[in-house]
């Protein structure tokens, strides 16, 4: 096997700022690399879990600016975990408007996990703004995606332990539909149940987004703070399905990606968003070169999807 690249090194921004994008919300965003190299928005997975620092290494520094924001109600964004006026299209408009106001005429997009959602999402809504799209662990929200991880008979047939914890904060009777349960419980009173709830809701993720246990990342993802804003808003977003207007949206739109170059990185073990989605997702956008990695899971830090990455972004550096 061909030596293995590795994310560029830790990056801290050059320049960040804030973006008032409704009467209630204000987006947090930073820039890093070089100011005046080629421009690439990164989107962070969850929905939920704002800025993580390895989503500054994909790229080249020297070559690219990099620009990243906690979408709505997530990081350093406020209000804090707030779920109004926060769908799916609030954040497409919500790119499109930091884009405008950094003056940018087209970027690359980027993103992992939720991150290709909103990515998807964008471009074909702003196909003309997108010059490439690097995009990792594809979710698209689908309802066979959703309940393969989140409801009994998917992704719990291979953590049954993990799966167990996550299903405690809910009543046996309710467990038939756990979204909804969970739902219910996180857009309920503040109190130890929704906090008992948004913790399970995320060290269920944090246990099963990697191809080897990571007792460091279960560590950092097992706070109330970052579960409260993770959990409830990822919930939002899957009990209304990604608040697209039928099942299957984004493969049913694929066909305004064409023209925009794409790389497409799938781990094949990834147990949180399974291979299947980057195989439909490929067959649906043809522009796009697929990439699956054969010892990978879910994470973007996995040494198989980082060498991906950095080479993909690499060769649209220009």
């Amino acid at each position: 096997m061909t030596e293995r690249r590795p994310l560029y090194p830790s990056l801290a921004p050059y320049r960040s700022g804030r973006l008032k994008v409704s009467d209630l919300h204000e987006i947090h965003y930073e820039e890093c690399g070089n100011p005046a190299g080629k421009p690439v928005v990164v989107l962070h997975g969850g929905p939920g879990s704002g800025i993580s620092p390895f989503l500054r290494q994909g790229h080249d520094p020297a070559r690219y600016r990099i620009i990243l924001f906690d979408q709505r109600g997530c990081g350093q964004s406020t209000p804090f975990a707030s779920l109004e006026a926060n769908t799916t299209w609030d954040l497409v408009a919500d790119t499109e408007a930091l884009r405008q106001h950094l003056g940018i005429a087209r970027w690359q997009v980027a993103g992992g996990s939720w991150g290709s959602t909103l990515a998807l999402a964008y471009a074909i809504t702003h196909p003309e703004r997108v010059s490439e799209l690097v995009l990792r662990g594809i979710f698209m929200i689908r309802q066979e995606e959703v309940d393969w991880f989140y409801e009994a008979g998917g992704a719990s047939f291979l953590f049954p332990e993990a799966f167990a914890e996550y299903q405690a904060p809910v009543a046996p009777e309710d467990r038939g539909a756990m979204v909804a349960a969970y739902h219910r419980i996180l857009t309920g009173p503040a109190g130890p149940a929704r906090a008992r709830a948004a913790q399970a809701w995320t060290l269920w993720e944090a246990r099963t987004i990697s191809l080897l246990p990571d007792p460091a990342r279960e560590a950092a993802w097992d706070n109330g703070h970052f579960a409260e804003a993770f959990a409830r808003i990822e919930c939002h977003y899957f009990q209304n399905k990604g608040f697209f207007d039928h099942d299957g949206w984004i493969l049913t739109n694929a066909h305004r990606l064409r023209g925009i170059p794409g790389t497409i990185i799938h781990g094949r073990y990834d147990a949180c968003t399974p291979v299947k989605n980057a195989v439909d997702l490929a067959a649906a956008w043809p522009e796009a070169r697929l990439i699956l990695v054969p010892d990978a899971g879910h994470t973007g830090t996995e040494p198989g999807i980082a060498h991906a990455m950095v080479t993909a972004t690499d060769a649209y550096a220009g």
